[in-house]
């Protein structure tokens, strides 16, 4: 008789028809926890090779921060923030069971009480937060959805004056930002432009 896989501490439980992968916090407090990757359309994690490079790019401003992580999918964006120091985390994400999945991990982290996770379609709970104020955005939608043109300017309005704005697209779909954001830092994969943009 095949026995249940066993859990390993850290690692966030999914539906087992959907478990397709994991990855893993690479810094800060609550480094090495693990967050599995269920097969969903559309869910495509940030690499740690990219997130290490920009993490090093946020770290001076990164503690104590307000952040933002629309599309969060598995959330590694969200919590790697919080585990380097951020003060707070909102995490919207559409699907339930990995909007449940990031609950079931942040009530387990110490500290974990830092990240709100919100279950609903980005745009429409962006279009109720003009005025926020938070510190730093992550801007990774679904790529096939094609949401950049839609998302950016609701995520903009978000923002403090002083903010900063991480976009993740491929090579050929790069969003044009306002006027006020300069580029600080960009990056390249074989898949993927990832840039940091500050507001000016």
């Amino acid at each position: 008789m095949n026995k249940p896989p066993r859990r390993l501490p850290g690692t966030v439980a999914m539906p087992a028809t959907a478990a397709a992968g994991k990855v893993r916090l690479i810094g800060g407090r609550w480094r090495g926890t693990r967050l599995t990757v269920p097969a969903v359309d559309g869910l495509r994690p940030t690499s740690d090779r990219v997130r290490e490079t920009l993490f090093n790019w946020l770290m001076p401003m990164l503690p104590g921060a307000r952040v933002l992580d629309v599309f969060a999918g598995s959330g590694a964006l969200g919590m790697e923030a919080l585990s380097r120091g951020a003060a707070s985390a909102v995490l919207v994400e559409r699907d339930a069971g990995l909007a449940n999945a990031l609950r079931e991990l942040a009530a387990r982290l110490p500290g974990g009480e830092a990240a709100t996770v919100v279950q609903g379609d980005a745009l429409s709970w962006l279009a109720g937060q003009a005025g926020a104020g938070f510190d730093l955005a992550f801007l990774d939608p679904p790529f096939a959805a094609g949401l950049w043109d839609k998302a950016l300017p609701l995520v903009v309005a978000t923002l403090g004056p002083d903010a900063w704005l991480y976009v993740e697209a491929p090579h050929d779909a790069a969003p044009q930002l306002p006027p006020d954001w300069r580029l600080h830092r960009e990056g390249r994969t074989r898949e993927v432009r990832f840039a940091l943009y500050k507001r000016s």
